[in-house]
């Protein structure tokens, strides 16, 4: 059985509709990201604790921190962005929550990130020595220009740092951006994958679309991984209304669109889901 998981600030910003609108479509986990217009890794002590508050109220888990970490230029100032991955260790320690998503940085202005390689493994090490001794997991994603935007990159970088602390966040409609098969990538990266994202996409204009309505592959790729013993979440990041660098957008009815065809995907194919 799965769990459904959200990225529940698609729903709206404010931290009470993210939670009604979660429990109304059996979501049971939260993939942190944003509320109130403030990233994550921006909330004074207040706002995570109103944020762990309202969520365990309504009977919801934190099971990821949705955080930015890695989307940025591999040219930027490190110490800074190693201090913004500290603040993301905090927070989820502070939320009890199992899993950071990370990305592997863009390219210079102009440049080649594939030139890079050496800067991103050392930077993914330096993450993993600092929570070597706490029972946290990095979650990569693969994402259009940044280093793991392809299978192959993201398994070498899965094989180079060689670490249990860090998997793969798998994601369909980023695949179709950056015009790869998602079914040509998910033999590489199926031994890795601890986490997945439900966003599907049009090949053609790379426009996100409900979940089995694109070009993502969805449906062989999740039977596959049900029927190989996956037993992650399934994070809906519909982006339905709008879609940034950042963030996403869908609004309740959108979201609620979105949920429904995730679930009516999983009946299809028979995977149950926990609470549906």
């Amino acid at each position: 059985m799965l769990s459904l998981a959200a990225f529940a600030d698609e729903i709206s910003p404010d931290l009470s509709e993210q939670a009604r609108v979660c429990r109304q479509c059996g979501i049971s986990h939260i993939e942190l990201r944003s509320a109130e217009g403030k990233n994550v890794l921006d909330f004074d002590a207040d706002l995570r604790r109103k944020a762990l508050s309202t969520f365990k109220e309504a009977g919801l888990t934190i099971g990821c921190i949705g955080s930015p970490i890695g989307k940025v230029k591999i040219t930027d100032p490190w110490p800074e962005h190693f201090d913004r991955f500290k603040t993301a260790v905090d927070v989820a320690t502070e939320m009890d929550c199992p899993l950071i998503r990370i990305f592997s940085y863009y390219p210079p202005d102009g440049g080649d990130i594939l030139q890079f390689r050496e800067q991103v493994l050392e930077r993914m090490h330096a993450k993993l020595q600092y929570i070597a001794s706490m029972p946290i997991t990095l979650v990569h994603e693969n994402e259009h220009a940044i280093y793991g935007q392809n299978g192959g990159e993201c398994l070498d970088l899965m094989k180079s740092v060689n670490h249990p602390q860090m998997r793969m966040a798998f994601d369909f409609a980023n695949f179709v951006q950056a015009k790869q098969h998602p079914l040509d990538q998910w033999p590489l990266l199926k031994p890795y994958t601890t986490h997945i994202h439900i966003k599907d996409a049009m090949w053609a204009d790379g426009r996100v679309v409900p979940a089995g309505q694109g070009d993502g592959q969805l449906e062989p790729i999740l039977a596959d991984a049900y029927k190989s013993g996956y037993r992650g979440l399934l994070s809906l990041e519909p982006h339905l209304a709008a879609h940034g660098q950042f963030s996403g957008f869908s609004g309740p009815k959108l979201f609620k669109t979105a949920a429904e065809a995730l679930k009516a995907l999983c009946g299809k194919l028979e995977i149950p889901l926990a609470g549906v």
